[in-house]
């Protein structure tokens, strides 16, 4: 299971290169505000697992566990996953674009959880680092 996961990436980053999409859409493509959604979990569902791989629970299972917990999340089978993010990734412009949402969602998520955003907006400017 996960060298399916490993090809699919590898598949994705070669199709990236190519500045022309040659994918055709697929029927059941997912939505690309859905998609964005999944990524942003799909990252968090790693960082878990790469965090917990140790604890004795997570010791037993695989990362693609995580992977297929998102996928149960949003109800979407793993070949429909695939096939669209194969297809987003053949553009590489969209994608770009739709990973910098992915990033910048998870800042804000780190913002909010390490309590970072909370001070900017009382301060009302930037915290800056320590020297």
């Amino acid at each position: 299971m996960r060298n399916k996961i490993i090809t699919w990436l590898l598949l994705a980053f070669a199709i990236i290169s190519c500045d022309k999409q040659y994918i055709e859409k697929p029927d059941h493509l997912i939505r690309e505000k859905k998609m964005i959604d999944m990524l942003v979990d799909i990252q968090l569902a790693e960082a878990t697992f790469i965090h917990l791989r140790n604890d004795s629970i997570v010791r037993k299972s695989s990362s693609v566990n995580f992977y297929h917990s998102v996928l149960e999340k949003y109800n979407v089978p793993d070949s429909v996953f695939e096939k669209s993010f194969v297809y987003y990734a053949s553009d590489t412009k969209k994608f770009e674009k739709m990973y910098r949402e992915v990033v910048n969602r998870l800042s804000e998520m780190e913002q909010e959880y390490s309590g970072r955003k909370n001070e900017e907006l009382e301060l009302g400017k930037p915290v800056k680092a320590p020297k």
